[in-house]
C-alpha cells in the first residue's frame, strides 16, 4: 500500500493544498516520509453530504450485511498487518508486541459489534400490543426499536493508534449501528491512518455500499475536526482524548442550531484505595502489581492509576518501600509525541515543588536521550494536603502516581467522596473488609464507571458487559461506554410504531420475529 497524504472523500480522494505535515518518529523527533494535506472546508462539506446521502441507503441494511462489511474489514487488517504495525511503530515507538495485541484487539472488537448487529443485541425490541376493550380507551398496538441517529464523526486517538482509531470502537460502534463515519485522523500517527482507511475504503467499495459510507479527513491541527461537529449533517461524535480537546468539541455541538451529543472519553485519574487488612497480608504484591499498572505503555492508557490511598501508619512502610523501589528502578520509556512527554514532564516538576508534597522515587530520564524520553515518579502525601490543594487530583498522563495516607477511615471515605468521575475506581480489601465497607463502594460506585476488587485498572476487557466511561470528567454522558457491544447504542435513538400493519413494519417488530430475537413483549422477554 502507497501511501498519498490525502483525505479519502468517500470513493475519491482529497486534493492538495492545505497545510501539510508528517508523521513525527517520537524515538528521534526526526520527519517520517510522507506528506500530509490538511482536509480543506469544502472538503468536509463533501465528505458530510456524501455521508448524508449514504445514510439513507445504509440505515435500511439489515444487521447481517452490516456485520459482512465489518467482517470484511477485520479480515483486510489482518492480511495487511505487517505494513500497519511498521507505520505505527515508527509513529509511536509503541513496541511491535503492543501493536501485534493492539490490531488483534481492533479485529476482535470489529467482528464483535458486527455479531451485534446480526443478531439484533443492541435491537432494543419492544412490543406492548394492542387492547381495544380496554377501559376507558381503547389502547393502541406500540413497537419500539432502537435506529440509527445519523452520519457520524470519529475522532483517532494518540494512544491508541489502531483500536481506537480509524478502524477502533467508535467506528466499529457506528457501523454497527448503521451510521456512516466521516473519520478525524489523529495527527501523531498520519500514515498508520492512511493504511488502516484505504483498507475500509477497500471494503466498503466491495460491500457495494455508498461512497459516502466511510470518509477519512487528514488535519495538522484542529479546524477539519471543528468543522466536522459543526456541520448540520453531523448527528453524532465519538471522542477519545483530553478533557481540554473534549470540552471543545462539545462546546461546538452544544452551540449548533441543532444541538447533537459528543461521547468523549476524557480526563481519568483512575483512584486505588488499600485497606489495611490487604497491605497487611500482600503488600508487596500490592506494590508490584501497581507498579506495573503505573508504568504500562509508559503511563499513556487512560487507566493507569494516578492517584492511590492508603492507611497511614507503621503497616504502610513495606508496600512504600517496594513501591519506592520498584519506581527508582523503571528504565525510562519513549512516550507517544514530544508534546505528550512535555506535558508529562510538567506534570511531574508541579507535583514536586507542590507544598506538603514528597517525591518519593523517580527513574532519571535524560532529555539529550530522545525529545520524548520519560521517567517513572512516585509522590507521596496526607489526605490534608490533598484536601487543601485539589489541583493534586489533576490527571499527569505518563507513569507517575500520588500515595495519599489517610488517618482515618473518614478521611478515606472523605476522599473518595472528593475525586471527579472516574473510568475505573479499586480497592484492595480482604472480602471481610469489603462487606464491612459497603459505604466506600457505595460512593465509589457513584464515581467510577467500572468498579475493581483486588486487582487494577490498566486492561479493558472487549466484551458485552464492559463499561468503559464514567461520570464527568471521565466522559461527557455518564451513561456510556466506548467499549464492548454497549458502544453501539451511543449511535442509536429510539422510535415507536404505533398501530403499523405488521408487513411494513421493520422486521425487528413484525409478529413473527424472522430474525429470532430475545424481545420484550407485554412487558416480559420473550424468544418469539
Amino acid at each position: 500500500m502507497k501511501l498519498e497524504g490525502l483525505s479519502i472523500i468517500g470513493g475519491r480522494r482529497g486534493a492538495p493544498g492545505g497545510k501539510k505535515f508528517t508523521g513525527i518518529n517520537p524515538s528521534t523527533g526526526a520527519p517520517l516520509p510522507g506528506e500530509f494535506h490538511s482536509a480543506s472546508d469544502a472538503e468536509v462539506d463533501a465528505a458530510a453530504r456524501l455521508a448524508s446521502a449514504a445514510f439513507s441507503v445504509f440505515a435500511q441494511w439489515p444487521g447481517a450485511q452490516r456485520a459482512a462489511l465489518l467482517d470484511r474489514i477485520a479480515a483486510l487488517l489482518e492480511a495487511n498487518g505487517q505494513s500497519i504495525l511498521e507505520r505505527a511503530n515508527l509513529e509511536t515507538a509503541l513496541p511491535p508486541a503492543r501493536l501485534q495485541g493492539e490490531l488483534a484487539r481492533t479485529c476482535f472488537q470489529l467482528r464483535l459489534c458486527g455479531e451485534a448487529a446480526r443478531t439484533g443485541l443492541c435491537a432494543g425490541a419492544r412490543i406492548d400490543h394492542a387492547d381495544p376493550n380496554r377501559k376507558p380507551l381503547p389502547k393502541p398496538d406500540l413497537r419500539s426499536v432502537m435506529q440509527p441517529a445519523g452520519p457520524v464523526a470519529v475522532f483517532g486517538a494518540s494512544n491508541f493508534p489502531l483500536a481506537f482509531s480509524v478502524a477502533g470502537g467508535d467506528a466499529a460502534s457506528a457501523l454497527a449501528a448503521g451510521c456512516p463515519i466521516i473519520v478525524k485522523a489523529h495527527p501523531a500517527h498520519p500514515g498508520t491512518s492512511e493504511l488502516v482507511g484505504q483498507l475500509i475504503a477497500e471494503a466498503v467499495l466491495e460491500s457495494g455500499a455508498p461512497d459516502g459510507l466511510f470518509s477519512l479527513l487528514f488535519d495538522a491541527g484542529f479546524d477539519a475536526g471543528a468543522a466536522l461537529v459543526g456541520h448540520p449533517l453531523i448527528k453524532a461524535v465519538g471522542f477519545t482524548g483530553s478533557r481540554r480537546g473534549g470540552r471543545a468539541l462539545m462546546d461546538i455541538a452544544a452551540a449548533r442550531p441543532e444541538p447533537i451529543p459528543v461521547f468523549a472519553e476524557m480526563s481519568s485519574i483512575n483512584p486505588v484505595f488499600i485497606l489495611a487488612g490487604a497491605l497487611a497480608g500482600r503488600a508487596e504484591q500490592i506494590a508490584t502489581g501497581l507498579h506495573g499498572s503505573v508504568v504500562l505503555g509508559v503511563g499513556q492508557f487512560c487507566t493507569n492509576p494516578g492517584l492511590v490511598f492508603i492507611p497511614a501508619g507503621e503497616g504502610t512502610k513495606p508496600f512504600l518501600a517496594t513501591l519506592e523501589n520498584l519506581i527508582a528502578a523503571t528504565p525510562p520509556g519513549t512516550m507517544l509525541t514530544p508534546g505528550i512527554c512535555a506535558a508529562y514532564r510538567k506534570g511531574v516538576e508541579k507535583l514536586s515543588s507542590a507544598p506538603g508534597v514528597r517525591r518519593a522515587a523517580i527513574s532519571p530520564a535524560d532529555p539529550a536521550a530522545g525529545p520524548a524520553i520519560a521517567g517513572a515518579a512516585l509522590f507521596a502525601t496526607a489526605a490534608e494536603t490533598l484536601f487543601g490543594n485539589p489541583s493534586l487530583m489533576e490527571e499527569v498522563f505518563g507513569p507517575s502516581t500520588l500515595v495519599v495516607e489517610c488517618a482515618s477511615r473518614e478521611q478515606m471515605l472523605e476522599a473518595a467522596s472528593r475525586i471527579e468521575g472516574q473510568l475505573t475506581a479499586t480497592i484492595h480489601a480482604t472480602p471481610d473488609e469489603l462487606h464491612a465497607n459497603g459505604d466506600l463502594v457505595a460512593i465509589l460506585s457513584n464515581k467510577a464507571g467500572r468498579l475493581l476488587f483486588n486487582g487494577f485498572p490498566t486492561g479493558v476487557e472487549v466484551a458485552h458487559a464492559m463499561t468503559h466511561g464514567g461520570p464527568f470528567p471521565a466522559t461527557s454522558d455518564g451513561r456510556s461506554t466506548s467499549v464492548g457491544t454497549r458502544a453501539i447504542e451511543r449511535f442509536l435513538r429510539p422510535v415507536s410504531y404505533q398501530d403499523f400493519p405488521d408487513p411494513v413494519l421493520p422486521p425487528e417488530l413484525q409478529e413473527a420475529n424472522p430474525l429470532g430475537l430475545t424481545r420484550l413483549i407485554d412487558g416480559k422477554w420473550r424468544l418469539a
